[in-house]
């Protein structure tokens, strides 16, 4: 498939954006069971070609689009009152398991996570949950819990990971937006190869509550939209802290932010990854497209020049924090030896660093912000940058398979070679946003991400909407989903 042949191609026409869906909702030009209803047609249609869902919540939310238009005609409005949405299968959701990608049997949940709450309270009528790779370790999802979930704009490649299902789920136009999850990259590098905006907020931003610092202060929930305007609604409708969270961030005004003009701003582009010990360099074709976004920041107005953040030995904080992480959860699921053997071996390898090590990687966290906050502008009159924009990542998807049959220590090295770029900003909690930078010559999305200091989500997202306008990336879509079932695709 050509870039202009993805380009060219369309969805069906009833699959439009979140902040459209709830206009249409709130002017009366179509109701929530009639949204809900065409979502879930979709989803089914879609499921043996792009397997992008792990449950489907089809009776339930029916019942909660009725009630919902019931409110809409009482004239309620909510910010997501009726509109279809859906969440990654690490998020409970009351009455559903939570598999994270994971084999066995593992019990309902007992209740909604503070996410789904918050989403219910907006209005949101929530599908179905998403596929994820096991435990969220790696950049795509595939797994035999579930079978593989592909790229809508090449069913031969993987939609990236772990937030894979909600990234296909949304660029395919199943359902408006998505919520996922990130803690190396995992909504952002499936932005990146889906054609998506994909917002990482500030650690605490939304919460991740029944946990209570997932993956060691790692991950943090966010949404995948085709648009910034839709993304920061979404954002706006879940941020918020549980009474619990240990992380309390400031309120920001995401949507707001999104109608803004950003101001003339010091952008610096920087190619070199932090040190992964695989001399990963960008994809001349990822290369190209993050330069052409780099060179129409700067026909906006800003200062864009490259230059060279001092990461440091970033990945001594990042190692333990992650293996302990997935080692808490695989420790809970009923039956181990269901897990992948490369899940069993992170299990080992977090045991062995919990304690005083992972500990350690934590306190190392005040000196990463000293040493990697000192390369932006924190007043204005200090002489610094604003954002910093790299490749989101280093290779365009990976073909379906790719990681099939590899040893864990082969499964970090590809998976590093491919994700370079993402997973410091989890270490340091500060907020990043994947941007769409173009396509391949076979006509793969890769992305480009605007990264900034602690609590920059506002302008990061005045600047990613004012390039939205001028790059005009919602403009493309990939082919409606074949209806026939594909070799490795879902159950």
């Amino acid at each position: 498939m050509s870039s202009t042949e993805a380009v060219e191609t369309g969805e069906p026409a009833d699959a439009i954006g979140l902040t459209e869906s709830t206009r249409e909702l709130a002017e009366g030009r179509t109701t929530s069971v009639e949204q809900v209803r065409a979502a879930l047609s979709r989803i089914e249609a879609s499921q043996g070609s792009l397997n992008a869902f792990r449950h489907l919540r089809a009776e339930a939310a029916l019942a909660e689009a009725a009630e919902a238009d019931r409110r809409l005609a009482a004239g309620e409005r909510l910010p997501l009152l009726g509109v279809p949405v859906a969440v990654k299968d690490d998020t409970d959701v009351l009455g559903m398991p939570t598999y994270f990608g994971c084999d066995g049997d593992l019990p309902a949940a007992i209740a909604d996570s503070e996410a789904v709450r918050r989403l219910r309270a907006a209005g949101a009528v929530i599908v179905g949950k998403t596929n994820s790779c096991e435990l969220g370790q790696w950049p795509f999802t595939e797994g035999p819990a579930f079978g593989a979930t592909r790229n809508p704009w090449n069913t031969g490649h993987t939609p990236g990971g772990s937030s894979g299902g909600s990234a296909a789920a949304v660029a395919a136009g199943l359902v408006p937006a998505a919520l996922g999850s990130d803690g190396a990259g995992s909504v952002r590098i499936p932005a990146a190869w889906t054609h998506l905006v994909g917002i990482k907020p500030q650690r605490g931003r939304i919460s991740v509550h029944p946990q209570s610092d997932a993956f060691q202060g790692l991950t943090v929930n966010g949404p995948l939209a085709r648009t910034v305007a839709d993304a920061a609604l979404l954002l706006d409708a879940v941020a918020g802290p549980h009474p619990d969270d240990p992380h309390r961030p400031p309120p920001v005004q995401a949507s707001a932010a999104a109608r803004r003009d950003p101001g003339r701003l010091r952008i610096a582009l920087a190619w070199r990854p932090p040190l992964t010990l695989t001399g990963s360099a960008p994809h001349p074709e990822v290369r190209r497209a993050v330069t052409a976004l780099a060179e129409a920041l700067a026909r906006l107005g800003h200062d864009v020049e490259e230059a060279r953040p001092r990461y440091g030995l970033i990945g001594l904080g990042f190692v333990p924090r992650a293996t302990v992480g997935i080692a808490e959860l695989a420790a809970r699921h009923p039956d181990p030896a269901l897990l992948d053997p490369r899940t069993r071996s992170a299990l080992r390898t977090g045991t062995r660093l919990g304690g005083r090590v992972v500990r350690a990687a934590r306190e190392r966290e005040v000196r990463q912000h000293r040493r990697i906050g000192a390369f932006f502008r924190t007043s204005r009159t200090r002489v610094g940058y604003d954002v910093l924009l790299t490749p989101t990542t280093a290779l365009p998807p990976p073909p379906i398979g790719r990681f099939d049959g590899l040893s864990a220590w082969r499964t970090d090295v590809t998976m590093a070679e491919a994700c370079p770029y993402a997973w410091p900003w989890n270490v340091l909690g500060w907020p990043g946003i994947n941007v769409p930078a173009g396509f391949t010559t076979d006509g793969l999305p890769v992305g480009a991400q605007l990264l900034g200091p602690s609590r920059s989500e506002e302008r990061l997202i005045s600047l990613a909407a004012q390039l939205e306008a001028d790059r005009r990336w919602y403009e493309h879509r990939p082919p409606a989903p074949s209806l026939s079932v594909r070799p490795g695709g879902g159950r």
